[in-house]
Parts: structure tokens; C-alpha cells; sequence
């Protein structure tokens, strides 16, 4: 990956088959941050899928890429948790790690966000986009169902 970039360990990569897609006006770009599956070995920490895409004027979202994951650990010493949030995690502290799962990973990176290369998974899909577009779109972060649910106290 260029500027640093690299791949969650506990990422899927699907990237070379996202198929093309019909063209739309992109409007808007953001990241879906999912739950993976809870590993039967790590009752201690949660592991979370990051996707980027573009919206398109029409509502169609295009995923772009689907590589990227983080994972929140708690210490052992508190109660093992595997289907809430340990205490202290919101939506705003899960929308911050997702935005620090999408942005570069090097602190001399002179851009703020891979423009390029989202552009360029863009243009793969069928899009006709550049960098200079995504970055003037607004950017949202949406949580699934099932990340609301784990936050959601029991």
C-alpha cells in the first residue's frame, strides 16, 4: 500500500472482486464499521470490519474497499463480555477508531486521507471520479445494526 498503508491482520480482502458498477455523481464518502464474529478463544476483545464508499446522487452506496478492521481489548481482570461493550466504549469513541483505521498510518503523511487511492478504486468500479472530488465530499461514518446492538448496555 502507498504512504504507509497497511492491511488489519485480521482483515478480508476482497477487493479484486468488487465488480463494476452502473455510473452515479458521487455526494458523499464514508466508512461502515460491522462486528466480526467474537473468536471462541478471546472472550477479551472484539474485533470490527472498516469499509470506505462513495454515495452516489442517486443513494446507491459503492463500496471501494473492505480490508480494513480494528480491534478493542479489555483486561482480563473484568468481567469477560461477548455480547456487550465493556464500559466506556460509545458511539463516539467506535466512530474514532474507525476514523484512525482510515487515515494514514504515518505521522509525516502529508495527506489526511488516501484521496488517490480511493479515487482509483472508484475509477475500478466504474466511477468517474478523482481525488480532488472525494475530498471536498462530506464524510460519515455509519455503525451497523449489530455494532449498536453491542454497544447498547445490557
Amino acid at each position: 500500500m502507498e504512504g504507509g498503508w497497511s492491511a488489519h491482520p485480521d482483515a478480508i480482502d476482497d477487493r479484486t472482486d468488487l465488480p463494476p458498477v452502473e455510473p452515479g455523481r458521487a455526494v458523499g464518502l464514508g466508512a461502515i464499521c460491522d462486528l466480526r464474529p467474537q473468536r471462541p478463544d478471546d472472550t477479551n476483545s472484539q474485533g470490527f470490519s472498516v469499509s470506505e464508499f462513495v454515495t452516489l446522487e442517486d443513494g446507491r452506496r459503492v463500496i471501494l474497499h473492505n480490508d480494513r478492521g480494528f480491534t478493542i481489548g479489555w483486561r482480563s481482570t473484568d468481567d469477560p463480555r461477548t455480547d456487550t461493550a465493556p464500559v466506556g466504549e460509545t458511539r463516539d469513541s467506535i466512530t474514532q477508531n474507525v476514523l484512525n483505521t482510515v487515515l494514514p498510518d504515518d505521522e509525516d503523511d502529508t495527506e489526511d486521507h488516501p484521496w488517490s487511492w480511493l479515487a482509483d478504486l472508484g475509477r475500478a468500479r466504474g466511477l468517474s471520479v478523482t481525488a480532488q472530488d472525494l475530498r471536498g465530499l462530506p464524510y460519515e461514518v455509519v455503525l451497523t445494526d449489530k455494532v449498536t446492538q453491542w454497544l447498547a448496555p445490557a
